[in-house]
């Protein structure tokens, strides 16, 4: 007898769990690990009161505490009362996350709050100052998640937003938060000749270092004018973990940073943005997914027998939404991590080392990619057909400088 598909699907739910239940939605009794966040609501936001407040956030600044999980910060604030909080600053993609890589909200009211909300995002200290004395900052807090690559702004607006406060004779704190790829340390170090606001400073392209971490070191090596900067630490965390270790929930930093599987490749296919090939943007899996018009089934089978390690490359064809290569059909490779061994970077530069062999009439640079890479190294030793692991090897003493440069103003063991 043949059953009835819709009467099946409508027992079927009605004898099934709640989805939320199902797939974990439910807010967990007490996450492992504490954003600074968390542990200064769990204090009332007391740090916060007595002064006149701007917050520098994103839609990452959410709090997990069970009863508070994933509510923002500036509206659990504002509503709370007692903090004098007085704006918002957003910074790349915008302070609700409403636009797309380059692009920013500009300044606005916020509609939730009504607090003023300005745009920082490519703004110069001087202007950023501006915005902090026009609206009567005290106290400048930043808290958005990073995802440990140089080439990630938010580290620069902080940067910028640090020399600003200083500027304006305001004090600075760091609600920290992990480093979703933990400790590693790779790449090259930024040539200060390839200076913008992917890299202002000579830190390594995967920096295993937190945001507060990073600001106590801007603060200590860069800074022409004194700050008062404060950080309240993550607890729970051991630099060694990442970030599926943490019990935390994944709020996207930005628009193409989906997952923390996404996280795990950029500081290395984020290169392919200053490439002729397809980063994967207006694709499902943004960033995860390399490609372009003509790249076929050879270059995942050359990447599997190069013997990097921990990862995979499945061959795949696909047709971006937006960005390069807007509706047209091409081929590359989707990349998944299969171990703790996995390096993104000389990954990476193993694929655009393969890509140029097989793809020459493909294959080609944009004007940013030294200002990405930090370095011209990349694309002339790519160019003259050095192997990866020359490249790579070319690099070996900036992470042990670097690594050692940043030790005294590591906060985590």
């Amino acid at each position: 007898m043949r059953m009835n598909r819709r009467r099946f699907l409508a027992t079927s739910a009605l004898s099934a769990p709640a989805a939320g239940a199902a797939c974990g939605s439910a807010a967990p009794e007490r996450a492992p690990v504490r954003t600074g966040a968390d542990v200064l609501a769990e204090q009332g936001w007391n740090r916060l009161r007595g002064h006149r407040v701007g917050i520098l956030t994103n839609p990452t600044g959410v709090l997990s505490t069970p009863d508070r999980y994933l509510a923002h910060e500036v509206d659990e604030i504002h509503a709370a009362g007692g903090v004098d909080l007085v704006a918002v600053f957003g910074p790349e993609h915008g302070f609700r996350g409403t636009s797309q890589a380059g692009g920013s909200e500009g300044n606005t009211a916020d509609p939730r709050t009504g607090l003023p909300v300005y745009d920082t995002y490519g703004a110069r200290t001087d202007q950023v100052a501006g915005m902090f004395r026009k609206a009567g900052v005290e106290l400048v807090v930043f808290d958005i998640a990073d995802v440990g690559a140089r080439f990630y702004t938010y580290v620069w607006s902080m940067y910028t937003a640090m020399r600003a406060a200083a500027e304006a004779g305001a004090a600075f704190l760091v609600l920290d938060r992990p480093n979703p790829l933990g400790d590693a340390v790779a790449g090259p170090r930024l040539d200060p000749r390839f200076a913008s606001f992917v890299g202002m400073l000579p830190i390594a392209q995967q920096h295993g270092m937190t945001a507060g971490e990073l600001a106590r070191m801007f603060r200590a090596r860069y800074l022409d004018r004194p700050l008062q900067l404060d950080v309240v630490p993550v607890r729970g965390w051991s630099r060694q973990q990442r970030f599926h270790a943490t019990g935390l929930p994944w709020v996207p930093p930005s628009p193409n940073m989906p997952t923390p599987h996404t996280a795990d490749v950029y500081p290395g296919t984020g290169l392919f943005e200053g490439t002729t090939l397809s980063e994967g943007r207006g694709t499902a899996n943004p960033l995860e997914t390399v490609g372009a018009a003509g790249i076929d089934w050879r270059w995942a089978e050359k990447l599997n027998a190069s013997g990097l390690p921990d990862v995979r490359f499945r061959e795949t064809y696909f047709s971006p939404t937006t960005s390069k290569y807007r509706g047209r059909t091409c081929g590359g490779v989707q990349l998944y991590r299969t171990g703790e061994q996995f390096d993104p970077i000389a990954t990476a530069v193993t694929m655009l080392v393969t890509a140029r062999e097989l793809y020459p009439a493909v294959f080609g640079w944009k004007p940013g990619i030294d200002r990405l890479a930090g370095t011209d190294g990349l694309r002339t030793m790519v160019d003259a057909g050095a192997p990866a692991a020359e490249i790579l090897g070319s690099w070996r003493s900036d992470v042990a400088e670097f690594r050692r440069e940043r030790a005294e103003h590591l906060l985590y063991r």
